[in-house]
């Protein structure tokens, strides 16, 4: 028996920044749009109210006229496969930082390119020989201690982060 983990690089592109509608959606289109997008990954969906916290929480910018442009929607992209990993306050301090050293387009062009090339690579040797039954959970056993490694190193550079920032230097009396 032959487990393999259903993935296709051709089903899956993420939109590139140009193709990412430049006239307001609203926000169920923007959700809709979103989730037909990453329905391949299986993720769980990103919803209208979750959207609206987004905004809320300033991670993203107010719709103009209840319409979300090109950037609020790359941004949300990136937040819907980022949760995966991350809190919001991580994905918060990941945002501000990209919005310290590029523009939306560049970052967006970044993130697209290296998400796809990595999940293809990743997924590419991924073909699991169930038998022996060990075999399949060794592999499972491994990537659950790949994932747990880098969700470790994520914290802890953001801990790292939180502790050397401008917020929370002494300030001079």
């Amino acid at each position: 028996m032959v487990i393999r983990t259903e993935y296709n690089s051709q089903e899956f592109v993420l939109p590139a920044y140009s193709e990412i509608p430049g006239v307001g959606l609203f926000l169920e289109q923007v959700s809709k749009y979103i989730n037909e997008y990453l329905s391949p990954l299986g993720e769980p969906e990103l919803t209208g109210s979750m959207i609206s916290n987004y905004v809320k929480k300033g991670i993203i910018d107010n719709p103009v006229k209840k319409q979300y442009g090109r950037e609020q929607i790359a941004y949300l992209i990136f937040i819907a496969i980022a949760k995966t990993v991350l809190s919001l306050e991580d994905i918060t301090t990941m945002i501000e930082l990209q919005r310290t050293h590029t523009d939306v387009e560049a970052a967006y062009a970044y993130f697209r390119e290296k998400f796809m090339e990595i999940l293809e690579a990743v997924f590419e040797s991924r073909t699991i020989d169930a038998l022996p039954g060990e075999s399949l959970i060794r592999t499972l056993a491994q990537n659950i201690m790949i994932t747990a490694a880098h969700k470790i190193y994520l914290d802890l550079t953001f801990d790292g982060m939180k502790e050397v920032s401008p917020a929370n230097e002494e300030k001079p009396s």
